[in-house]
């Protein structure tokens, strides 16, 4: 015995394959020409660049500064430890500082400030704290010296600088022992400089960018006396009037573009791998592997980008 076939109670719909009738092919899904490929490789590179860019200005740039800062304290303490910390050249021993090396430690308790102070003022050497100007004389010595530091990028060590006001101190360390300063007060463009101090005295001006961070309307400078006694100037291991423009205020470091050339090839290539793999592997796969590779890219691209900028930045 048959079971009876019990018809639906509404109309049934119609089967979409079978409405476009025999030998119908299901439309093919719309593919990406050329020119839309071309213009999302470019929107790749352009939005890693701009990742990378604000990420290297901001928290990745303030935790490798903050990483290079353990990094040189740890070593300066050891060259205190075993008298080997540079002074600089003179006859009767010492040596002077190579580029890029812990030369002091500057502690302003006022401002919450204690940062490991390298040779060198570049928007290399600056993107790892203050810097010590080359062709002056090192803090503590007889004579004015100078650092810079940066005013925003990279931990913005001297950020706060403008807080400083006459007869604060604070202190430097180096080889030659602590020493201490206090301020005379801070002097912007059109301010009259300081009289020279006496050939027996020492001074240290701090400079780094004036006005709102990122975008500097000029130089701010700090001018402290030493008030401790001053100790011997070696001959400096650079003239004055003969330091490269690139380790003067608010330069640029133009050795930067030869690397921000490459790396900018290196994303042009990612990103045109990226697109040819989004048509073989799909959306998601090609995410997955092409977000931190242009994160990556852009990353080092914008480190280089930022040298381009004022080094007190």
């Amino acid at each position: 015995m048959t079971a009876p076939v019990i018809a639906p109670a509404g109309p049934v719909a119609a089967d979409p394959a079978s409405a476009r009738g025999p030998g119908r092919a299901r439309p093919a899904r719309p593919t990406a020409g050329p020119g839309l490929r071309v213009a999302g490789a470019a929107l790749s590179i352009l939005a890693a660049l701009l990742l990378g860019l604000v990420a290297d200005a901001g928290m990745v740039g303030d935790l490798r500064q903050a990483r290079d800062r353990q990094v040189d304290y740890a070593a300066f303490r050891a060259a205190l430890a075993n008298g080997t910390a540079p002074v600089g050249q003179s006859a009767g021993g010492g040596r002077a500082p190579e580029a890029g090396e812990p030369v002091a430690i500057l502690a302003i308790p006022g401002l919450g400030v204690r940062e490991v102070i390298r040779e060198g003022t570049t928007a290399g050497d600056l993107s790892h704290g203050p810097g010590h100007r080359r062709d002056t004389p090192l803090p503590g010595q007889s004579g004015v010296s100078v650092v810079m530091g940066r005013q925003a990028t990279y931990g913005g060590p001297f950020r706060r600088l403008g807080e400083l006001s006459t007869g604060d101190t604070f202190t430097v360390t180096t080889g030659q022992g602590k020493h201490t300063y206090r301020v005379i007060g801070p002097r912007r463009a059109g301010d009259p400089q300081p009289p020279v101090p006496a050939a027996d005295k020492g001074r240290l001006t701090l400079i780094t960018a004036d006005g709102t961070p990122f975008m500097p309307r000029g130089i701010l400078r700090v001018d402290a006396d030493l008030v401790s006694t001053a100790q011997p100037t070696p001959a400096p291991a650079l003239a004055s009037g003969a330091l490269p423009e690139e380790e003067k205020p608010m330069a640029t470091q133009q050795s930067a573009w030869l690397p921000l050339v490459l790396w900018g090839q290196g994303l042009t290539l990612a990103a045109a791998g990226l697109a040819w793999a989004r048509a073989r592997w799909g959306r998601r796969h090609t995410w997955v592997v092409g977000v931190p590779l242009l994160g990556a890219l852009g990353l080092a691209a914008a480190d280089q980008t930022l040298l381009l900028l004022p080094n007190l930045l």
